[in-house]
Order: C-alpha cells, then structure tokens, then sequence
C-alpha cells in the first residue's frame, strides 16, 4: 500500500482539532502521513483577543505552541505561508517549500473584510490575530500616555476617544472590556473619566441581533454603566486617520477606530480555482467535500453548507469548527481505510458575549429551546466551555493556564467572582504556620513510635471493637485508649460517616473475637509513620502541598473515628492554609520543584498527556 498523505492548512479551531482526531484515528498505521502547515508556530484563541487588546490577561494568553499541542503526536508541523494550490496535481506550493497531498483539509479561518468602505483598511485597528491584540494594546496605552501630558483640549479628546464598528460579539466584547480598563487607565495616567469617550457603532438597527430584544436590552443597560454610547443606523462612509463619517449620523473625531464590522475568507481561500459562495466560503457537499475536488475537505469558518431544513449556511463560529472537525476526520479515515462516510448534521448550541471581566448575556439550548442567561451563570457558562475546548487541545495544561490568567492572577477584580480567587498574599507569612504544623505533627509521631516498636499489637489509634471481651488485651489496650479519649472533648461526628466509618471498622479491622486484625496493626502503623512524614516534610518545606494535602487528610481520619480533639480543627485550617507553596519559601520545595518540573516535562507520555504546568 502506497503512503497516504493529508496535508491540513491552518492552525485554528478546525485545523488543529482535525489533526488531532485524525493522528488518532491513524495512531497505528505507518502507511498514513499527517501534517499541518501553518505560517505561525502558535495557535491564536480567536475569542479571547479582546481580553489581551484591553489588557485583562497577559499577551501568552491567548496563544498555543503548536509543538505542545502535538507532542508525542503522529503530526509533523511545518511552519512556511502557502501561496497557491494546485488541485488537479495535488500539490500545495508554500514560500519555502511545495507539498504533495492525497487528501486536503482546508482550515484557513477568516479575516475582516471592510466592504469597500474609503480609508476602512488603511485607518483601523483590526482585532483579529495576536498582533493585531498586542498592537492595540499598545496603542490603547500610548494614548493614555501622550493625552496625559497633552495640553490641547481638542487633541487630547481626540486621543481619548475610542470608537468600535460592529455590534456583533467581537465589537460588544471589545467596547465592554475598554469600559472595564478605561478606571485603571485613568488612575494610572492621571486622567478624568469622564474626559474619555467610548462608542460602538453599527449599521443594523440593534446591537447582537441574533440575541432576544431581553438579551440585547440587558447587553445595552451594561455597556451604558461602563461609559459606552451605543450607535445603530449608523452605516461607516469613510474612515480617516482622525475621524469616523458615521452616514448622515454625522463624525466622531478620534484617533482609535477599532474594526469589527465583520469576516470574509482568508484571501488564499479567495483565490482557490473552486466553488465558493459567501464571502470566500467554499462550497461543499453534506460530508463536507469541496463540489470540485473529493479529495478536498473543509472546516470551521471556510464551509459554505446550507444543512437540510435550513435557510442559511452553518455560521462562522467556533462550535462549526468543534463540529465538523471529528466528520472530515472520520470521512478521510472512511476514504482511506473503507466503511460508510457520515453527513454533517450540526447542532448548535447558542452564543455567549462577556461585557467586560464580570458581565456576560448568553443565548442557549437546541432549535426551538433556546433560553436566555445574564451576568454570573451567562459568564460562568462561557468559561466552562472554553474548558472544555482547551481541554480538547492541550489538556490539564491549558485548563490550568487558563483558570489562572482569568480568575488568580486577575486584576482590578475582572471576573466573575471578582477579585476574591485573586488576592494574593506572600508565601513567607506562611512560614511559621508551616513550622509549627510540622513540629506538632512530628511530635505527635516520635511521641507513637516507641509503643509501636515495643508492641506493634498494641492498637491505641483505632476505636476498640464494640464487642470486645474486657479480659483481652485488645481490651485493656482499647480501654486506656477510651480513657485518653475521653480526657479531652472529642469532635461530634455526623451518624451517617458515623455508621460508615463502624462499616468499615467490622469489614477490615475487627475479628470475631473482638479484637483487632493484622490489617489494624499496618494500619496503625502506617498512620504513625506519615505523621513522622508528614512532620518532617512541613519543616524541611519538601513537596510541602503534598505534606499538607496528608495532614488534612489524616485529621479527616482522625476526626471521622471520633477520637478527634478540638484542637484537630487546627490542624484541619492549617493544612488547607499551607497547600498553596508554602514550601517555596525557605523551604527546599524552593530548589527542589523546578529541577523537578524540568524533568518531569520531558517524559514521552506527561507531554502527550499534557500533564504539566508552564
């Protein structure tokens, strides 16, 4: 058998979940190459630009290393620009180099397009790549910086004048987000509030007419308490380098016009010899082949489908990406290995739109069963389902990045929950507490282990067996445990982990004798050795999370046996106090953990499985 080759084009939302489903599908087979060319070594999150362009998460963001994404994977990544394809030779001619392929995924995304408008292309600040988020970031801040030491009152409006075209989700995120950092801004650069000035224009008659009129209206009382003036009816004539023609709705004079007013094609899908429909949208069948070329399939933004029972093509959104990304890779895989292709049937599920860090409106359901969600549950909603994106594409390790950029090392309390995840406190203040834990821990322990050495059968850390005959000496040792018990208040015990707890005692722990097994001994002394353990790792500050993480653990034993002092509720809050690196301060945790970490991240299966923090 001949190789097979499948040659993706574009690292976005379809590019890289195709690969991904097709290295699996092909994990096995030598016969099958797979690679993905891209003119960038990143993938870029779309939907997030506006967080980094208005300075809510840091630049990294929002990108992707692609060699993360498909370590370990069978994908060769080849960084280069295509500039044509001949489809009828099979060949992709690039910058650098050319590609045969036997099977072509057309994944190229979108980019703005400006409608002809005079001065549109040349005069705005687009929002659609890390550049462009980085670049308005900037230019946002340069602003601030020369209107702070401008003493002309007409240039300085000007500078401070900020004005978004499109209501649609991306304009509605970007205006929202500016209202949120316009307040640090102005504390920052020592400017008035209300010297700056926000608007979001739109030629439609409402802003996200796709939502409900609720929706829309709550979307429009939210950017109105952020400062914005909402525009509509009002088509773009002409853009300058220091104004916006608004039609007959007059001209607002600034140097910041942000442009949102909509997508077309990439222009290498523009110049494809193929059918296309709709903006540079190619035209494909229900298994989402090219109508030209079978060998040539198409995700995410470029399908041009008009699914059965609907008016209009799958829309440009990230669920298009998510849905037709396993169907192409199930259908090449069908091509190539036989069986029955499959049909695209997309179900899509709604939108959400944040206004900002701490507000959000979200449309959801099914045709036909859509409901309406706003602030919190609106915001919780989308983050949950950027989880399960990230998931998708690199695991733990971008879930993880991603709960810290949006909720721990949020400023300015930009989220959902505010700044409570956020408030940071040096890991030095913890010293002491870790100290003293690990004393009281390790005295404990010292304290046990002569009776264990002495007697191992001596069981005084396990309740004594309630049938127990009073002349054994399981008795004897039970009683003196009772008494020792009973010298202190021992915690209440809640009866349903009280009757678990007896479960489990009779199942593993106690004879029928009424006395203890072999199993209570190594128990015991098990128990006895980790608080030693767990002693010495807290004052030593050695994988102290894990120390504490036992501690807790250890006391919930503890207290769920009822033999529990008060005091255990120390214990209890000081292990939870101590899990975030409270070793890294003169602790070894502090030289120990990034030797480690390096390690760790160049096993095989850790980089598959995304199992490591950056």
């Amino acid at each position: 058998m001949d190789n097979k080759k499948i040659v993706i084009i574009g690292a976005g939302y379809g590019g890289i979940l195709t690969a991904k489903k097709l290295a699996k599908k092909f994990k096995k087979d030598e016969n099958v190459e797979i690679t993905l060319i891209d003119k960038k070594p990143y993938q870029t999150m779309l939907t997030e630009l506006h967080e980094v362009a208005a300075g809510r998460t840091p630049e990294d963001s929002i990108r992707i290393d692609l060699k993360k994404i498909f370590a370990k994977r069978k994908v060769n990544v080849i960084l280069d620009e295509v500039t044509k394809i001949n489809f009828d030779g099979k060949v992709i001619n690039a910058k650098n180099d050319s590609y045969k392929y036997d099977y072509l995924v057309v994944a190229t995304g979108s980019q703005p397009t400006f409608f002809g408008i005079p001065g549109a292309e040349e005069y705005t600040h687009k929002l659609w790549s890390y550049e462009d988020a980085v670049n308005l970031k900037e230019h946002i801040l340069n602003m601030f910086r020369e209107a702070a030491k401008e003493p002309n009152r007409e240039k300085r409006q000007k500078m401070l004048t900020f004005v978004v075209v499109g209501g649609g989700f991306t304009g509605v995120e970007m205006i929202g987000e500016l209202g949120e950092w316009k307040n640090r801004l102005c504390k920052d650069f020592y400017i008035d509030k209300e010297d700056v000035k926000l608007y979001v224009v739109d030629a439609m008659p409402k802003i996200l007419p796709i939502f409900p009129d609720n929706l829309i209206r709550k979307t429009e009382k939210r950017l109105e308490k952020l400062g914005v003036e909402i525009i509509t009816g009002a088509g773009i004539t002409q853009v300058s380098k220091s104004s916006v023609v608004l039609g007959d709705k007059g001209t607002i004079n600034t140097n910041t016009v942000i442009w949102a007013a909509g997508v077309e094609g990439s222009d290498l899908v523009g110049d494809m010899d193929i059918k296309q429909q709709g903006r540079k949208r190619i035209v494909t069948n229900d298994k989402l082949q090219s109508l030209d070329y079978e060998n040539v399939y198409v995700v995410g933004d470029n399908i041009f489908y008009i699914p059965e029972g609907e008016e209009r093509p799958v829309p440009q959104m990230v669920e298009n990406a998510e849905n037709s990304a396993p169907l192409v890779a199930h259908n090449i895989f069908v091509d190539i290995k036989g069986g029955e292709k499959k049909s695209y049937k997309p179900a899509f599920h709604g939108a959400m739109v944040c206004i900002g860090g701490r507000y959000g409106v979200a449309h959801l359901g099914m045709p036909g069963k859509f409901f309406g969600l706003s602030g919190f549950f609106a915001l919780f909603v989308k983050h949950f389902i950027n989880l399960v994106y990230f998931f998708q594409v690199a695991g733990f390790n971008k879930c993880w990045t991603y709960l810290l950029h949006e909720f721990f090392h949020i400023k300015d309390n930009r989220s959902l929950v505010g700044g409570h995840f956020a408030k940071a406190s040096p890991n030095f203040w913890k010293v002491p507490l870790r100290l003293f834990v690990g004393y009281k821990w390790l005295e404990e322990g010292l304290n046990k282990l002569p009776k264990i050495l002495s007697n191992p059968s001596d069981i005084f850390l396990i309740p004594a067996p309630p049938s127990a005959d009073a002349n054994s000496a399981a008795s004897a040792a039970a009683g003196a445990a009772s008494q020792a018990v009973e010298a202190v208040q021992a915690l209440p015990v809640p009866e349903f982990i009280k009757n678990i707890v007896d479960w489990s005692m009779n199942a593993f722990f106690y004879n029928g004798d009424g006395g203890f097994t072999t199993l209570a001994q190594v128990f015991q002394t098990c128990m006895v050795i980790a608080e030693i353990l767990v002693g010495l790792m807290l004052l030593a500050g050695l994988f102290s999370a894990l120390g504490s993480i036992m501690s807790i653990a250890m006391g919930m034993m503890i207290w769920s046996s009822g033999m529990a002092p008060t005091e255990m509720l120390w214990y209890l809050a000081a292990g939870i106090s101590l899990i975030g690196g409270s070793g890294s301060t003169f602790g070894l945790d502090y030289y120990v953990l990034p030797v480690l970490k390096r390690w760790w991240k160049k096993i095989g299966f850790v980089q598959k499985s995304y199992l490591y923090t950056d």
